[in-house]
């Protein structure tokens, strides 16, 4: 189960901070933080947000494929059983 403690948060100088516990501490000199729109809670991580998806997906929709695109394929058909390995059927 994930691990949730308490935090606290400080000012430096014109800026909030927040003192992470040593377990949750990360690596390197930046981190991602993300608003959820919905809930306005705030994730950190050392990885991108999900806002990155949004934008290959919303591109991806809006793409103009005709219908037919990838319509003559070889993987559209089922594999056609053979014995590969030579041996004789019982």
């Amino acid at each position: 189960m994930p691990q949730t403690r308490k935090v606290r948060l400080f000012m430096n100088g014109a800026s909030q901070a927040v003192r992470l516990p040593v377990e949750f501490r990360f690596s390197g000199k930046e981190i991602y933080a993300t608003r959820d729109e919905t809930t306005g809670n705030v994730t950190l991580s050392g990885q991108p947000g999900t806002e990155i998806w949004d934008e290959i997906f919303a591109r991806f929709h809006a793409a103009d494929v005709p219908d037919d695109f990838m319509s003559e394929r070889p993987m559209k058909h089922p594999p056609v059983e053979c014995n590969i390995f030579g041996d004789e059927e019982e």
